[in-house]
């Protein structure tokens, strides 16, 4: 049937209005797709759809801890901070004594200023470094004093009950012939029984102690 001039205006109008709406739901949802929502911030817009845990966390939520935080270490070490720090202590004494010493003194009385910090063994055997013939003679006929400090480098190797320290001893030693300076490292280890910790061998750090 033939439509009169009145019905194909409607139709085309109603065409157009068809055309004008489809081109609203095509091109509307582009443009706001385009436009990142203002209310998300860029480091959310970022984050893997899987992290929940990017979301603001609603009231009464426990905070996520800070990433910052500092953990506790000892949690995972076989000895506790008081541990660490009296072992240390031990080490940085026992270091000073073994490296100061005066030729007014025999090897009893060199050893006698360690007493408490080292093991019997280990006592016995510093006094026989001691008491070398060749080392004592030198150290009479040149009148040798040495005075000496001792600093922790490092914490080389570790247990449930013992620690070995990477410990620098510098000497002054001064004698008839003058002044000199001798500085070298040592690998010192202390081993506890109970509370008390004392040292129970000593040995150039270069030769290895672990």
């Amino acid at each position: 049937m033939e439509l009169s001039p009145g019905q194909r205006k409607a139709v085309f109008a109603l065409i157009v209005l068809v055309l004008a709406g489809l081109g609203v739901y095509l091109v509307v949802p582009a443009a706001h797709s385009a436009s990142p929502p203002r209310a998300t911030p860029p480091s959310h817009a970022a984050a893997p759809r899987s992290h929940p845990a990017a979301a603001t966390p609603s009231a009464g939520a426990s905070p996520a801890p800070a990433t910052g935080a500092t953990p506790d270490i000892y949690q995972w070490l076989p000895f506790s901070e008081s541990d660490l720090v009296n072992a240390a202590a031990v080490v940085t004494q026992f270091s000073k004594d073994y490296g100061t010493w005066s030729y007014t003194q025999n090897a009893n009385q060199y050893v006698a200023t360690m007493n408490g910090l080292v093991t019997q063994e280990l006592s016995q055997f510093v006094a026989e470094g001691y008491s070398v013939p060749a080392v004592a003679n030198e150290r009479t006929t040149d009148k040798q004093v040495s005075a000496c400090t001792a600093v922790i480098n490092q914490l080389r190797a570790f247990g449930a009950s013992s620690m070995t320290f990477v410990v620098t001893i510098s000497q002054e030693i001064t004698s008839t012939g003058g002044t000199s300076n001798v500085t070298g490292q040592y690998a010192v280890t202390v081993a506890s029984s109970g509370s008390v910790w004392q040292v129970n061998d000593i040995e150039l750090a270069s030769a290895g102690n672990s």
